[in-house]
């Protein structure tokens, strides 16, 4: 083979690993382990783009290197096949979300297969595969039946809570429950009916079925998660969201959440991403105080940090969602009030937090008494206080609260002082340094002293108690979609209950429409005799109508691909004692609060119910940044048809037009493809500088709007995957954001062709030598060695890409075709481009792949010199150089040094006052 032909090649080898199986991994126990996995593709109807493979290269990479190390490798890949967009498209279409998407998993599979990843395809996943959400259901069943027991600290079977009761009734049960739930008695609980205990065990159970404040996007007719809305508007497709109350299932994530906050420091993920986790957790320690509404036979109670500040409280503020609305609004108050709910609903919670410029509110017409000092305070309605965060309502202190003195100050509330030196005269003063004022009994102290004070008298007088409160909510579990997992729970006198086991997977149905039904019910209304009759029981019940939200089948998935066929077991112990864990995971930082967060929570379910060994199910962690795209510009003179170049478009009156970068190269633009562009550039006219057309160029989001996205197949068909591979990892570090340019990726292809040259001789002939090499050649390749193993240990692929092209530039300078060099180059670049060596790498007589080749060793004595060069410094000035050999001391190396002629003739005759020689760097001479 005369020169490197990159197609046949790649063809070759991705042929040769699927047909010898290559990737597969099994249990071994006699290896160690490393398991590499990406974050679940979901795979659109667009494909990739040559942004999305960025971190499938870098743990490529990494996996290749662990086989050469001597690992056993799990590097799995599968989709994340439920999704919005197919469900949008059948809605648009009538076309079964399950043809789309088993189209576009062909086409995501195909263009990943081009690139050359080690990926072990035998234990592909797709989520909406009824043998993988057979298990999805399985895992719900277990949460459904588990409880948090306090006491263990860790969630419990059901069946231990039941035992309990039967035994003590639940006056000595600590755990994690709805706030309404009752005290009973043994012979209460035995007197209950089956229907009252199971009302009561819903309270308890760790995912429950409850009236809770959604978002309910009209559009997509389903319900949303907050870390699926931004802004007031779905995340997917932009449409309009609302606050609504439906009764939902959802899941006791709030249970761990002190568990989630401190395991964060067990696991090595990016300080900012655990931030974000810590911060959507947000713990806050502080008190809880109860305030009697006037003239009601009720309390509206609140969370608080800073019940110091008690005495400062001028008015109380209530969510615009709260179920305490109607009760506390008077006749005079009540259409205003409602009004502003209606207004409040439209806006999202995040744009609610963040616009503290606008102050809207309205008075219920009703008073509280602070319990403190019972004095009346009027209640409002505002809509910065959130129903999901605390109580959804405020004790407002305008003297320590910034949106707390604005509203007040807005609406003429008083502001009453109650720390001594705070200046609130132009602003709230939260500080915790000065003592009481204006605060009773509290008057005097410290903050920290009238903390205590405050928490003791509201304790022993019954109107509150020390709380530790999170920012944290229970997860919103149910989709009113069709696609998606259904839930298996049927239900019996209103009331839900698991399916057996034995009978899972419930399968989703065939229906006409993909749409709710004319009673508002979700799509699986329409499907005939969804229902489920008990072993047991000759009646059919109805099963739920809702499905499972998109982030429950990626909560667990990396365990199934430990044992992906495994019939008996989402995954067997065995496997997953030997596995463990993910040890690198990479995806990006977008999903800090929604698959991070989630995956962690059902770990610790699983781990704590005995199913796994495992809390935490990814080790180590790293968001790779984004490759941004490369827009080019046209400069389109206004009202003709006709284009200036970019150096020419400020003499005459353009508007620049994004062009496809495809038909742009290093920025000139090709006119006659742009021609074909549109049928509106048919007959486009252009004024040239120096006879080209240059584009105008921009970085931005890589978007088909701007034109300019660049698809992996063409640069593969042009350049191969391997030079795709090396040159996503040149751009740059790979947490960081990068344009992608295309003009720089000719030097990565050059590269490539370089080390083919190296291994064969002018007339194309393969010819590699078994000469002993020389010193520059070991030193050339153990540098290499040395450099790349240290970048795959740090992650830091874009430097072993320079290194490996001045590895080859140094080689080819120095002509060396040596077996005993090339060869371990080949091993060490092969991660990189797996393609290009083990052609090469079969040339030089192996028949196995070369991720079977162990790394090379790196030897010290390679990099040592026997001759060290000093640069003889004068006065601060270099004079001359002296070569002395490596090991000789100071002393040898000052009389060289003075022994120089150039040295000689600058010392004019003089002794230097002083001589430093620092070892195997400079000598200076100060005269």
């Amino acid at each position: 083979m005369a020169d490197y032909q990159h197609s046949s090649i790649e063809a070759k080898w991705q042929a040769f690993w699927k047909d010898n199986g290559t990737f597969k991994a099994k249990t071994d126990s006699s290896k160690p382990k490393f398991y590499a996995l990406d974050m679940f593709p979901y795979p659109s109807g667009a494909g990739l783009h040559v942004g999305h493979p960025l971190g499938y290269i870098a743990s490529d990479i990494v996996s290749r290197h662990k086989r050469n190390k001597g690992f056993n490798v799990l590097h799995p890949m599968g989709f994340d096949a439920f999704g919005l967009p197919a469900e949008q498209y059948a809605i648009q279409t009538g076309q079964h979300p399950a043809i789309t998407t088993k189209t576009n998993i062909a086409r995501y599979k195909e263009q990943l297969e081009n690139i050359g990843f080690a990926f072990d395809w035998d234990k592909e996943v797709q989520t909406c595969d009824p043998n993988y959400y057979k298990w999805t259901q399985w895992i719900f069943i277990q949460i459904f039946n588990s409880w948090y027991n306090k006491k263990t600290n860790r969630a419990e079977p059901i069946d231990y809570l039941i035992a309990i009761f039967e035994q003590t009734g639940n006056t000595d049960v600590e755990a994690v429950c709805d706030e309404d739930t009752p005290s009973f008695s043994v012979a209460e609980w035995k007197g209950f009916t089956e229907e009252e205990q199971q009302k009561i065990l819903l309270k308890y159970r760790l995912t429950y079925l409850s009236e809770t404040a959604v978002n309910w996007c009209p559009e997509l007719g389903t319900v949303l998660s907050n870390d699926e809305v931004k802004d007031g508007f779905s995340e997917r497709g932009g449409h309009p969201v609302v606050k609504k109350k439906m009764k939902q299932w959802s899941m006791r994530i709030t249970a761990y959440a002190e568990r989630l906050l401190n395991d964060l420091e067990t696991i090595d993920w990016p300080e900012p991403l655990k931030e974000m986790q810590r911060n959507w957790i947000g713990r806050s320690v502080g008190a809880e105080l109860r305030f009697q509404v006037e003239k009601h036979d009720l309390t509206i109670e609140v969370f608080t940090t800073r019940i110091d500040t008690v005495f400062g409280v001028t008015f109380l503020a209530i969510a615009p969602e709260s179920d305490l609305l109607d009760t506390l609004t008077t006749p005079g108050q009540m259409e205003e009030v409602k009004a502003y709910a209606t207004a409040a609903a439209n806006r999202s919670e995040r744009d609610r937090m963040t616009d503290v410029k606008t102050i809207t509110g309205v008075f219920t017409g009703s008073y509280a008494i602070n319990p403190f000092n019972g004095n009346r305070v009027p209640i409002w309605v505002a809509d910065y206080v959130l129903a999901g965060y605390g109580t959804g309502a405020v004790m407002a202190v305008p003297c320590g609260d910034q949106r707390d003195y604005d509203f007040a100050k807005h609406f003429d509330l008083p502001i009453v002082p109650v720390i001594e030196g705070a200046d609130i005269s132009e602003q709230a003063n939260a500080t915790k340094g000065g003592k009481m004022m204006n605060s009773a009994f509290l008057n005097g102290l410290s903050y920290a002293e009238a903390i205590e004070k405050a928490i003791a008298f509201a304790e022993e007088k019954g109107v509150g108690r020390g709380r530790v409160n999170y920012r944290l909510r229970d997860a919103i579990f149910a989709r009113q979609r069709y696609w998606g997992e259904p839930v298996p729970v049927y239900f019996k006198n209103e009331l839900p209950y698991p399916v057996a086991e034995a009978d899972l997977p419930i399968v989703l149905p065939e229906i006409d429409k993909y749409l709710p039904t004319a009673d508002g019910d979700p799509p699986l209304g329409r499907a005939e005799h969804f229902d489920y009759t008990p072993h047991g029981d000759a009646k059919a019940y109805p099963l739920e109508l809702s499905t499972m939200p998109g982030w429950a089948g990626s909560s667990w998935y990396w365990f199934r691909y430990m044992d992906a066929h495994n019939n008996k077991h989402f995954v067997g112990a065995d496997a997953q004692n030997y596995w463990q864990q993910v040890d690198l995971y990479i995806g990006g930082s977008e999903h800090a609060t929604g698959h991070l967060l989630y995956a962690r929570f059902w770990t610790k379910i699983l781990h704590d119910l005995g199913h796994v060994s495992v809390q935490e199910p990814f080790k180590k962690l790293i968001n790779q940044g984004m490759i941004q795209g490369r827009s080019n510009f046209v400069y389109r003179v206004k009202g003709e048809n006709k284009f200036v170049s970019y150096g020419l478009h400020k003499d005459y009156d353009s508007v620049a037009m994004h062009v496809d970068v495809n038909i742009v190269y290093n920025d000139e633009l090709n006119i006659e493809a742009f021609k074909k562009w549109r049928p509106d550039l048919v007959d486009a006219e252009f004024i040239l500088e120096n006879g080209k057309y240059i584009c105008g160029w921009e970085v931005e989001k890589m978007s088909k709007s701007k034109y300019n996205v660049v698809n992996p197949d063409d640069i593969i068909e042009k350049y191969g995957a391997d030079t795709l591979r090396l040159y996503e990892m040149f751009l740059g570090p790979l947490e960081q954001f990068k344009p992608w340019n295309t003009n720089g990726i000719d030097g990565v292809n050059k590269f490539l062709k370089k080390l083919w040259r190296l291994f064969h001789n002018e007339e194309g002939v393969f010819k590699v030598s078994d000469a002993t090499p020389e010193k520059a050649e070991w030193k050339a390749l153990h540098k290499t060695i040395k450099k790349a193993e240290e970048d795959i240990e740090r992650y830091a692929f874009n430097t072993s890409v320079s290194t490996f092209m001045i590895c080859v530039n140094e080689l080819s300078a120095l002509k060396c075709n040596k077996k005993a060099v090339l060869e371990p180059l080949l091993v060490i670049i092969s991660p990189y481009a797996p393609h290009i060596t083990e052609e090469l790498w079969s040339q030089l007589g192996h028949s196995t792949s070369i991720i079977e080749a162990a790394y090379p060793t790196f030897d010290e004595q390679y990099l040592q010199e026997d001759e060290v060069e000093y640069p003889v410094m004068i006065n601060g000035k270099m004079r001359a150089k002296v070569l002395v050999p490596a090991d000789f001391d100071k002393s040898q190396v000052e009389e060289a040094a003075l022994a120089q002629e150039n040295v000689i003739k600058w010392l004019e005759g003089k002794t230097p006052k002083k001589i430093i020689v620092v070892p195997n760097k400079i000598v200076n001479l100060v005269v």
